[in-house]
């Protein structure tokens, strides 16, 4: 194809080769789509495939996954995305070989130039308007062609081409001034401020190509009146109609009632009332859009009652203000909303909607435009009770020194937001978001990268949250991605997929059964002494038994029978009441019964099973079971019986002794535990006593005490004690603990095992 040929008629009235370059993108999939319904032999290349190709290639489209100028050799015509650069090698080769190469705005200018078109611009609501207009001329009985910036499930595609109708409803994309290439019949601006400043020098420069479209548009120009830009704009051109919700309005709304995900309005066309309309889509920026549609299809001869009845039916488009979990508890909404504006416009609907807070993650789009409008994003989300920001999507733009999520952070806390936080990595956004969650909250996901991805991580979890939920009861907690190191004695160790808290028996039998059924991995953890929990947290069910029956401690004579989530310091000073002794070492150990049972813990010279009379476990599938003392195999730190069950309470025998006896060994627990342990954060014993000499003293000797690595500290008062000077990660520990090791390994020939235990994913 030469350069001097009529593209209108070469893609609308002939049959070509045509190849898209980067045909994966909602727009260059929407060109695919009607070029292939116009009969073109179509061929495409991206790095990616996605739905989109998937389905284009069931309509026709050769699809491939990379860029080779060979893949396109046979094509008459390349057309490529804004993202493509010169160097793409497909585009340099047509260009070498004098082929027509065409930008997508131009192909689609084009194609709209074979019938009357209608374009809809703006910064925001573009692909709501566009897909709504279409929806109505659709069922006004006109058979608009369309092609709109998105999936729209209630138009099937993105795009189509209609033979039997006159109009071409198109999304115009001001963001590299294209729509300067457009010729429409009518034009519908929705809105006009400063945005995509990496490519415009200022808001004069974006109101310069948008009087420019104005001039070149033969009907009748449509225009927000509320939107001061665009009135000025609009309102010197021929031929002009506005709406909106000001008095001044030739299409106005009154009494408009804002429900949770719908509104209601009645229509006006001067003095003129139209009727009521009721729009299945939220918010009062969505009721000026849909006036925008009805003040069009008004003009065109489609009669109110039809317009109506459409708007009913009307549904968003993916990604804006889609529900993706609903339930009495939770709504999680995911918009693709990324500048100021919007983003007010959809923190507005979002606290319309009634829950008790809105929790919002947003990912900024451009560094260019974050940079830009930082003062107006700091005042962007004065509706959201909490924010996790993360880095820039840049898109196709190069980082920026010194532009990143913290800047709107900062931002926010200038304004005076007390509840936005900075998450760097993308990837732990919905553990920050979920780990918030109270019943009542409606969680937002805003950003036109891939933010909406961590939403469906938190939705597709909370699936699994309700119905752990649902097992312990009301009495009983689940929370997602609980960090661990609230847990542990350590104070170390990432976040736990799913925390629960069941208060009784039953609730943990039918959690180990859900589990088992559902392929879930199950930990438990108790008070979280002698435990190191790795950075990358623990995937699946974490139940802490705690509360109600786990917490009881019940004497009867000299037994004294205690759940697992007992403190073994609350059993030595509940026997001391009775007047039992033999049990006053358990002071000294900051755990609970489960870990002591787990452990086969000790202290004073005493271990935990040499004071147990029976134990009562639940086995894998959830049944209980209880065993005398003389039915279980123990060694030293170890009880195997726990490896595969789960212990629910367990009776230690105490002896009758003096008060003045068990208060004296009391405190000299006490003294011991001061003296000779830290005060320091740890998690007890790091390792097992070796035969040859005490892990304290050979660490001593091997002169490591007080050694570190980050905040991770070996103790200067015990040798097998590391502790946590404030801010240690996992990985520190793990670090110093293998130091040592190596160090008693090259230096005394000793193999020192570890007796804390180390759970969970690294980073």
């Amino acid at each position: 194809m030469t350069k001097d040929i009529d593209l209108a008629k070469f893609l609308t009235r002939e049959r070509h080769n045509v190849h898209l370059i980067g045909v994966a993108g909602s727009g260059m999939s929407g060109i695919a789509g009607l070029l292939l319904q116009l009969g073109h032999q179509v061929s495409g290349s991206d790095k990616l495939d996605s739905l989109e190709t998937d389905r284009l290639q069931r309509l026709g489209l050769k699809f491939y996954q990379q860029h080779r100028a060979a893949d396109a050799r046979d094509a008459e015509l390349v057309i490529y995305s804004s993202a493509i650069k010169s160097d793409n090698p497909i585009l340099k080769s047509a260009r070498e070989n004098g082929k027509r190469t065409v930008r997508r705005a131009e192909a689609l200018a084009a194609i709209m130039a074979a019938k009357r078109g209608i374009l809809v611009v703006g910064m925001h609501g573009k692909t709501t308007t566009s897909a709504m207009t279409a929806h109505v001329l659709r069922e006004g009985g006109l058979h608009p062609s369309h092609y709109v910036g998105a999936e729209i499930p209630i138009l099937g595609a993105n795009a189509h081409w209609d033979g039997r109708g006159e109009f071409f409803v198109a999304e115009g994309d001001e963001s590299d001034g294209t729509i300067a290439l457009f010729h429409p019949e009518h034009a519908l601006v929705l809105n006009i401020e400063e945005e995509h400043l990496d490519f415009y020098a200022d808001l004069a420069a974006i109101e310069n190509v948008f009087r420019q479209l104005l001039a070149q548009t033969t009907g009748k120009v449509f225009y927000c009146a509320d939107e001061p830009n665009a009135t000025r704009i609009c309102r010197s051109s021929d031929r002009i109609i506005c709406y909106g919700l000001s008095d001044e309005a030739d299409y106005r709304a009154t009494d408009i009632e804002l429900r949770n995900f719908s509104s209601a309005f009645w229509v006006y066309r001067g003095k003129e009332r139209l009727g009521e309309a009721v729009l299945n889509v939220p918010g009062e920026h969505n009721v000026r859009n849909a006036l925008g549609v009805i003040a069009l299809a008004t003009e065109l001869g489609v009669p109110f009652e039809k317009i109506a009845k459409s708007l009913i039916k009307f549904q968003h488009a993916r990604r804006r203000f889609e529900i993706k979990y609903d339930s009495p508890r939770f709504l999680l909404v995911d918009d693709y909303g990324h500048h100021p504006t919007e983003i007010k416009a959809t923190l507005k609907t979002a606290r319309s909607v009634g829950r008790t807070r809105v929790l919002t993650m947003f990912q900024p789009h451009r560094y260019s435009r974050t940079k830009a409008l930082r003062k107006e994003f700091g005042h962007a989300f004065d509706q959201a009770d909490r924010v996790v920001i993360t880095d820039v999507y840049g898109s196709n733009e190069s980082p920026m020194p010194g532009v990143s999520g913290q800047m709107i952070v900062d931002e926010l806390a200038a304004h005076g937001h007390c509840g936005a936080s900075y998450q760097p990595r993308l990837e732990w956004v919905h553990r920050d978001v979920g780990n918030l969650l109270e019943s009542g909250d409606l969680v937002l996901s805003l950003g036109a990268g891939n933010i909406h991805e961590q939403l469906s991580i938190l939705a597709a979890d909370l699936v699994i949250a309700e119905k752990l939920k649902e097992i312990i009861g009301e009495e009983g907690d689940v929370r997602l991605y609980e960090p661990l190191s609230k847990h542990t004695t350590l104070r170390v160790g990432g976040p736990a997929q799913f925390w629960v808290e069941p208060r009784n028996e039953t609730a943990l039998s039918e959690l180990i059964r859900f589990c088992r059924r559902d392929n879930l991995p199950l930990f438990v953890i108790g008070r979280g002494s002698n435990l190191l929990v790795r950075d990358g947290g623990i995937r699946g069910v974490v139940v802490h038994p705690s509360g109600g029956d786990f917490d009881k401690i019940d004497i009867h004579g000299n037994e004294i029978t205690a759940g697992v989530g007992a403190k073994l310091k609350e059993i030595a000073y509940a026997a001391r009441a009775a007047d039992l002794g033999g049990l006053e070492w358990m002071e000294g150990i900051p755990g609970a019964v489960g870990g002591a049972l787990r452990m086969n813990a000790g202290a004073m010279g005493a271990q935990t099973f040499e004071k147990v009379v029976r134990v009562r476990y639940l086995d894998g599938e959830g049944n209980p079971h209880d065993k005398n003392r003389d039915e279980l195999e123990v060694h030293y730190r170890h009880f195997p019986l726990l490896e595969q069950n789960f212990a629910v309470s367990a009776t230690f025998r105490g002896s009758p002794a003096p008060r003045e006896q068990i208060e004296s060994r009391l405190h000299e627990s006490q003294e011991k535990r001061r003296t000779t342990q830290p005060i320091a954060k740890s998690a007890g014993c790091i390792f097992k006593n070796p035969e040859k000499c005490p892990a304290g003293k050979l660490v001593d000797e091997l002169g490591l005490k007080n050694s570190s690595v980050g905040k991770a500290r070996v103790s200067e008062v015990h040798g097998n004690f590391i502790v946590n000077d404030g801010g240690a990660t996992a990985t520190d520990m793990l670090e110093l603990i293998d130091r040592i090791k190596q160090a008693a390994r090259s230096k005394r020939g000793i193999e020192l095992e570890t007796e804390v235990q180390i759970v969970g994913e690294p980073i």
